[in-house]
């Protein structure tokens, strides 16, 4: 079984995702990921992530049997494309530096068959953080969420503790003032360092394993 990517063109009218789910869900086939817009001349386009695909071509004939379905193309999935995903939030300076480091070991390991992607937000405020923070939770393929600033705590500390109990996201701070550091996994003082260390940690081409750290360590 496979894992593919969908984008579907079709009528926009009520029902039709309605019809198009149902038929995917008749092929046994998982939906991880979904995204639907509204373009010109009352077309949707709908994104869909399929994991555990048996018969590709059967689904796709399927899928163009309705009448309002106008297109199907067929991708490669997100996860075989752009990987494993790393979000750095926090002050521009910090935020690049620790870019800095994990796209240059990101491009070590993805030379050597991984897929690792790195996004950044330079952003500051203490309400402004905490919200990024807590959205990392709801995009896909986000494993490793790196706060690069000067001074993190309150709602953002209580963010972290959703994301970390929630999703399962790895959480590595700078060396700073706030009691985010009391939550994260890993504290590192070299922000080159933090993007570092934040590849390796989701790499399975590293041999570091972040979960034989017990308790927040600081570096």
């Amino acid at each position: 079984m496979e894992n593919y990517s969908l984008t579907i063109k079709s009528d926009e009218k009520k029902g039709v995702l309605d019809d198009i789910t149902s038929i995917i869900v008749a092929h046994e086939v998982n939906i991880s990921y979904t995204h639907l817009f509204i373009e010109k001349n009352n077309v949707g386009t709908i994104d869909l992530e399929l994991e555990h695909v048996e018969d590709i071509d059967s689904l796709i004939a399927d899928l163009e049997s309705l009448k309002e379905v106008k297109s199907v193309e067929i991708h490669s999935s997100q996860s075989n494309i752009y990987g494993k995903r790393i979000i750095i939030v926090g002050g521009g300076a910090q935020v690049s530096q620790v870019a800095l480091g994990a796209i240059t070991e990101a491009d070590r390991h993805n030379i050597r068959g991984e897929r690792i992607s790195v996004d950044t937000l330079p952003i500051v405020g203490e309400e402004n953080i905490a919200e990024a923070t807590d959205a990392v939770s709801r995009l896909p393929r986000a494993h490793v969420l790196v706060l690069a600033g000067s001074l993190m705590g309150g709602e953002i500390s209580e963010a972290v503790k959703k994301i970390k109990k929630e999703k399962g996201v790895i959480v590595i701070s700078l060396n700073m003032p706030g009691s985010v550091t009391e939550h994260a996994d890993l504290i590192i003082t070299d922000p080159v360092q933090a993007g570092v260390l934040a590849v390796m940690a989701i790499a399975d081409t590293a041999v570091f394993d972040i979960k034989k750290l017990h308790g927040n360590i600081k570096y």
